[in-house]
């Protein structure tokens, strides 16, 4: 990116939040500009041709741009819908506890859950290749009926069935794989300058290389995928013949799924760098052992032309899955004791009770297990041709599935009363609070603003809403590991109904029918994030709110699981950098101006500084998270702390702009910020600067209609913006001139 051939001013350089707002919209370079009216329909004149180069004069406008980097193609959008559970966990292991003490468990244990997450994608796949398809339909005269492309197959020994359908999850394995690879080289390119020795860890999202370690990761998750599917077939043929070829081939299947647990359980080796080679060739051996391993067992299991046992399902994949979601299980409340050991003693230092990272891993377990659930479900509806429901979930998928999918009816349905609850309990504390607020800011309002009033208090009163999403969080995360728990019952043949019948009295019927219903509605919800993953591509004001998701999930660079979507900050935040360091020495100063996600990057981005050129540079953040979303959920990268160095890198020339309307961003230092004097020593205290939000409530003369609410919608012609960066340019030596508007 080339700058202008100018220099010695003040270059205002703008980064947007998760909107993905085009260049023109960043820096409000539109031909025509709105003076009345609202978004359906209102008055718009030319805009002054100052406009068109700088929001105050004397400063030239820049932007940056990121919002294509998390997205991308309509393909790489869409595969983090599918990829969303290993994305999750990812998340979660960045949320740890600020006490160091606690690196290595959380790291051991997000890395195992992550493995977890790949051992039951290979079993999704799996029981549909082998099981429904080579154990159940291929044996069924009616199921084949009708299906050419099966019934070839039919008349073969089941070894050779199985063999040749595990070319299906074998297949599954190489393409998620290549996923995982293409990405990673995205960004190779792109490296952060010389670090400004910050003692900060958030520095390290821009400059670490993960490469590295993802590559270790990646090859350990293929061996423990290749070993897996080796597991499953070899337990289906111990089944029929322990020989001692087959008790072999499964010592060395466990050793090689013993070594990857093993390996993820050391993060001092894992993360060391620069890359250690013999390290690497280890992992590689690893991985190249699995595949091999894998050819062979498939050629074992195909050369098998004796009967095999006459059982309901595909011997030992039932217990397999169930040993798979017990593991999981264990490893959650073994994660939540080593967050509640070691969380912040302080009142309100961290959210969750400190159990975000468990809370956010066990969502992304549960979405997985859900995913894996109904993708073996439906694919058992469809080769049952028509069976009554409660028929086919009997004698359809592994019931350790059909308890998974009743756990996730259970979560949902239990998560949405406590919501309705803390709705109606929270709503006259929130909405008292918002009515103080609203008094305060229009204390002389006319009577016939009554009405607009009572829309700025709810307004007001919904964006309070986020801090009480914490308890649902909490409830939704204990459910959903408890509905891990119970898929174990499936071991002991038992379907929900027939226990719920048995000890309350439910009918079976009912419990069928929510079970039924429930398969229906995941489907429905990964359906609707496809679409909206689609719609957040190609339309982007619907990124705005599809896009928040992805965009803070995939900030963090992959440390957990190596099919988790790429980072975009390893090029954002050093790019950023770059540029910033490149227009200070060529003897410009820097104004930061950052919305909502964007001020996320610039934070990162200024850690990166060298103390010389930040002392050239200052920082504008509104509608920003810092504190809401990121200093608490990830206390060890973005903590008080943290923040101070942000101020001190600049020279306390900062200005954080916030709105009550706005439910995403928030205050940064103080809840109550007045600018503060110079004597009182503090300069935190002149950081945070609240809007009244809208402007007014009476309709101003000429309009038709009252100033609009903002929210979190960023507004850089407001006059508090405007005057943050008069007040920032002179603090950074500059001139800044008055400012005409169209109004």
């Amino acid at each position: 990116m080339s700058g202008p051939d100018s220099s010695g001013g003040v270059v205002e350089l703008r980064v947007h939040g998760v909107s993905g707002a085009s260049p023109a919209q960043v820096l409000g370079l539109q031909q025509t500009g709105q003076v009345a009216g609202d978004r359906s329909g209102g008055f718009y004149r030319p805009r002054p041709r100052s406009s068109d180069s700088a929001s105050v004069p004397g400063v030239t406008l820049e932007a940056y741009r990121w919002g294509d980097l998390p997205s991308g193609t309509v393909t790489r959008t869409l595969a983090v819908v599918f990829l969303l559970p290993f994305m999750l966990v990812n998340v979660a292991i960045w949320m740890r506890p600020a006490n160091p003490a606690s690196e290595a468990a959380v790291k051991s244990l997000c890395r195992v859950l992550g493995l977890t997450l790949t051992v039951l994608y290979v079993l999704a796949i799996a029981g549909v290749a082998l099981d429904l398809v080579g154990w159940k339909c291929l044996a069924s005269p009616s199921c084949l009926t009708g299906r050419s492309w099966l019934s070839w197959l039919g008349g073969r020994t089941i070894g050779l069935r199985l063999a040749v359908l595990a070319l299906v999850p074998a297949a599954a394995i190489g393409l998620i794989w290549l996923i995982s690879c293409r990405p990673g080289r995205a960004f190779e390119a792109f490296r952060a300058p010389d670090q400004g020795g910050s003692a900060c860890r958030l520095d390290t999202v821009g400059q670490w290389d993960a490469e590295p370690l993802v590559g270790r990761l990646r090859a350990i998750h293929v061996a423990a995928a290749f070993a897996t599917l080796d597991l499953v077939l070899l337990l289906a043929q111990g089944a029929r013949d322990a020989s001692a070829a087959t008790i072999a081939l499964t010592a060395i299947t466990g050793v090689i799924l013993t070594s990857c647990v093993g390996m993820l359980c050391t993060p001092p080796l894992m993360d060391r760098y620069p890359a250690d080679q013999r390290l690497d060739r280890v992992t590689r051996t690893l991985r190249t052992a699995a595949i091999i391993l894998t050819v062979v067992v498939v050629a074992h299991v195909s050369t098998s032309s004796q009967p095999w046992p006459q059982e309901r399902g595909l011997p030992g994949y039932d217990p397999t899955v169930v040993g798979v979601f017990a593991a999981q299980t264990t490893l959650m409340a073994a994660l939540g004791v080593v967050l509640l050991w070691y969380r912040s003693r302080e009142r309100d230092a961290t959210p969750l009770f400190g159990l975000g990272a468990l809370v956010v891993a066990a969502t992304g377990i549960s979405t997985a297990v859900a995913y894996s659930a109904e993708l073996v479900c439906r694919v058992a509806d469809f080769l049952d041709r028509g069976v009554p429901t409660g028929e086919g979930i009997a004698t359809g998928p592994p019931r350790a599935f059909t308890w998974a999918i009743y756990g996730f009816f259970r979560a949902v349905v239990v998560t949405a009363i406590v919501a309705v609850l803390v709705i109606l309990i929270s709503r006259r504390s929130r909405r008292r609070a918002a009515a103080a607020i609203v008094a305060r800011d229009f204390p002389n309002a006319p009577a016939e603003a009554e009405l607009r009033l009572r829309q700025v208090r709810d307004a007001i009163a919904r964006a309070r809403f986020t801090e009480k999403l914490v308890p649902l969080a909490v409830v939704y995360g204990c459910l959903a590991g408890l509905a891990t728990a119970t898929t174990t019952v499936g071991l002991l043949g038992q379907l929900p109904g027939d226990v719920i019948e048995r000890n309350i009295r439910l009918p079976a019927e009912a419990i069928t029918f929510a079970i039924a219903l429930s398969s229906w509605v995941i489907g429905a919800i990964i359906l609707g994030l496809v679409i909206g993953a689609i719609f957040a591509y190609r339309t982007e004001p619907y990124r705005r709110y599809i896009g928040v998701l992805w965009d803070l999930g995939t900030f963090w660079p992959r440390a957990a699981h190596p099919f988790a979507p790429p980072c975009y900050s390893r090029r954002a935040v050093p790019e950023l950098a770059r540029r910033i360091t490149y227009l200070v020495e060529r003897g410009d100063a820097v104004l930061l101006t950052g919305h909502s996600h964007g001020s996320i990057l610039l934070a990162a981005a200024v850690l990166q500084l060298r103390p010389q050129i930040g002392d050239r540079v200052a920082l504008l953040t509104h509608g920003s998270p810092l504190r809401r979303f990121c200093a608490r959920p990830f206390p060890a990268y973005l903590d008080d702390a943290a923040l101070q160095e942000i101020g001190q890198r600049v020279g306390w020339r900062w200005v954080n702009l916030w709105r009550d309307t706005d439910p995403i961003g928030g205050w940064i230092f103080s809840p109550n910020p007045s600018p503060a004097p110079d004597t009182t020593g503090d300069p935190t205290a002149a950081v945070d600067r609240r809007q009244r939000d809208p402007r007014d409530v009476v309709t101003p003369p000429g309009d038709s209609v009252a100033p609009p609410i903002h929210g979190h919608w960023p507004d850089e012609s407001d006059e508090p913006f405007t005057e943050a960066v008069r007040e920032l340019v002179r603090r950074l030596g500059g001139r800044a001139g008055p400012t005409t508007t169209p109004r």
